[in-house]
């Protein structure tokens, strides 16, 4: 359990972010079914598929995203059994001694791996966390100055144990890779574009996987496992746990709202990329993580991350006078090395955020 075992004030939210005790179970959250296309490679190459299915589906995936910014896949083509050993590993890995998961603490230098100090807007969560990269290493900015062009690169640390931690999170990488894209295909379609439109800004990915872990805590109603927040890449593709925990900010009434665990479903979320991308079309969820007294939670996020020299803006494809561009481009690997700076350094102020570079009506 790291050193969660105390609970002090850096994990106390201000008043008006603490969780209600009895919030309301999100109705409605759309729940697609994607077996037209789980067998497939790629979404076009689907010719023994019924072309009216893959409209619905593309159709499904649009409004899901235009209304909600989230919502849950089943019959994905992951294995099912994929999934249980991963989670299987990733609670052996965390059983250990705060001693033995240090082997592998992340740190400015060591980007990826262990950590039980992260910090959401400021305020400490309330979780401990082991993350990786898709690609290993991953090619990011080494500096945040937009005049410098020199790379680094994160490279994985892998636990001895449990046996066969890394040959699992590999494993998992590549089926769920593989439903991401898949997604991006129905995405693009949805936005009228050609199926592969995303598929280049992904050569060099900066794609991240996180084991989540949420020991029980002994004043939930004072924390959060993860603060309120969006995701600032492109796509997240999430497995949680039977265990739930998971709210999102219904964008109606801005009340937080529990999304209950379907046995199976991946939760899908649309990043903040996504909405630049998308000119906010599409737009990012806002969601946060409670936790509770009696049980742990387990939850596992890939973060879909395009490469480090990326310019994100608003697509060409999507503006013209009656739709002007709402933001002005910035460089991916140069936000995210601001982002990963905080992950370190206590701020007093909100990170770097899209809305920085939001364009004033």
């Amino acid at each position: 359990m790291g050193d969660l075992g105390e609970f002090d004030s850096s994990f106390i939210q201000a008043l008006e972010h603490r969780p209600k005790p009895n919030a309301t179970e999100a109705q409605g959250i759309p729940l697609i079914d994607l077996s037209p296309i789980s067998c497939h490679e790629d979404v076009e190459t689907n010719s023994e598929t019924d072309p009216a299915s893959i409209e619905e589906l593309v159709k499904q995936v649009g409004s899901a995203c235009k209304k909600w910014g989230f919502f849950q896949v089943i019959n994905h083509g992951v294995p099912l059994d994929r999934r249980q050993r991963i989670e299987a590993v990733a609670r052996e890995f965390f059983a250990q001694s705060l001693e033995e998961k240090r082997r592998v603490k992340r740190d400015e230098v060591k980007i990826m791996g262990y950590y039980d100090r992260e910090h959401t807007k400021n305020v400490r969560d309330w979780k401990e966390v082991f993350d990786f990269g898709v690609e290993d290493p991953t090619l990011v900015a080494a500096s945040t100055d937009p005049d410098d062009d020199s790379v680094a690169y994160w490279t994985n640390q892998w636990p001895e144990y449990p046996p066969k931690f890394r040959e699992t999170c590999e494993e998992y990488t590549r089926d769920v890779g593989k439903l991401i894209m898949k997604l991006m295909e129905l995405i693009a379609l949805s936005l009228g574009l050609k199926a592969k439109r995303f598929h280049e800004y992904f050569k060099d990915q900066t794609s991240t996987i996180r084991l989540n872990y949420y020991p029980p805590c002994p004043s939930p109603e004072l924390a959060l496992g993860v603060g309120r927040h969006r995701d600032n890449g492109v796509l997240t593709v999430l497995a949680q746990d039977e265990v739930g925990g998971l709210q999102v900010k219904r964008r109606t009434d801005g009340e937080w709202i529990g999304v209950k665990p379907t046995p199976g479903a991946f939760i899908i979320n649309v990043g903040d990329i996504m909405q630049v991308w998308t000119n906010e079309a599409y737009r990012s969820a806002e969601h946060r993580v409670v936790v509770n007294s009696v049980k742990e939670r387990l939850s596992i996020p890939f973060f879909l991350n395009p490469a480090h020299y990326t310019e994100v803006k608003p697509l060409e494809e999507l503006i013209d006078e009656e739709h002007p561009p709402k933001y002005r481009p910035y460089v991916w690997g140069k936000f995210q090395v601001i982002r990963k700076r905080s992950n370190f350094i206590k701020l007093n102020v909100d990170n770097i955020q899209i809305d920085d570079f939001r364009i004033a009506p």
